[in-house]
C-alpha cells in the first residue's frame, strides 16, 4: 500500500505544484500518515472509523490502512482509481487549507448554527471533490496513465461517499440537515466538474446559487 500511495500523492504534487505557480504561490507538500486503528494527530485522537482526514493544524493526511479494503467490502467500490480519488480528494483539503479558503470556512462555522455549519461543511467538502476531478482532468491527459474505466471507479466512490447512501445504509432515513459532505450525486457532480474544466475558478462552491 505505501507504495501505491506514494505515487498517488506524488502525481497529486505535480499538478498542485504547477497550478499554485501559475498563480505566483509556492505549493506546499502535505504529509500523509498510514496508520492502524487509532493515531494521535493536531487535530485530536485519529480512528479507523472517522474515515480518511486531513488535519489543518499539522498539515497531514491521515489514512487507516484498512479503509481501501472497506471501501471495496461497504462501500462496493473497487479499484485503484477509487482509491487514488480518496486520497486527492483529502489533498484538496490540504490545498483548501493553503489557500485560507479552509480557515475562513471554520471561523465561520464557529459563529453560527449547527444546521449551517453543516452546510458549510458541504460545500467545503464538494469543492475538494472538484480539486480531486482537477488532479483527475491532469492524470487524463498523460499518455498510458489511465485505463479504461478508472473516471467510472471514481465516480462510483463519490456516489458510494454521499451522506445519503451512507444515512440510508446505517440508519435507514435521510436527514437533509445533518449532510456533512453532500449526496453523492452532489459529490459526483463537483468531482466531475474539476475533471471535465481543469480549472480551480471553476471549483467556487461556496459562490453557487445549488450544489
Amino acid at each position: 500500500m505505501g507504495t501505491f500511495v506514494s505515487k498517488i500523492l506524488w502525481s497529486t504534487e505535480q499538478v498542485w505544484e504547477a497550478k499554485f505557480r501559475e498563480a505566483g504561490k509556492r505549493y506546499e507538500k502535505p504529509i500523509l500518515v498510514l496508520y492502524g486503528g487509532l493515531t494521535p494527530s493536531a487535530c485530536g485522537m485519529g480512528a479507523a472509523v472517522m474515515g480518511p482526514f486531513y488535519c489543518p493544524t499539522d498539515r497531514k493526511i491521515y489514512l487507516d490502512t484498512s479503509f481501501f479494503d472497506e471501501l471495496t467490502r461497504r462501500y462496493r467500490a473497487p479499484g485503484n482509481f477509487a482509491q487514488a480519488y480518496v486520497i486527492a480528494h483529502e489533498v484538496g483539503h490540504h490545498v483548501q487549507a493553503l489557500l485560507g479558503i479552509e480557515k475562513r470556512v471554520s471561523d465561520a462555522q464557529s459563529n453560527t448554527t449547527e444546521r449551517d455549519a453543516n452546510q458549510l461543511n458541504v460545500r467545503l467538502e464538494l469543492q475538494a471533490d472538484c480539486l480531486a476531478g482537477i488532479w483527475a482532468s491532469w492524470l487524463r491527459q498523460l499518455p498510458g496513465v489511465m485505463e479504461p474505466g478508472d473516471i467510472e471507479a471514481a465516480l462510483r466512490a463519490t456516489q458510494a461517499l454521499g451522506d445519503d447512501i451512507i444515512q440510508k445504509q446505517t440508519t435507514g432515513t435521510v436527514v437533509l440537515d445533518s449532510f456533512t459532505h453532500g449526496s453523492g450525486d452532489q459529490r459526483a457532480r463537483w468531482f466531475k466538474r474539476g475533471l471535465d474544466t481543469g480549472r480551480l475558478q471553476q471549483c467556487d462552491t461556496f459562490g453557487a446559487p445549488e450544489l
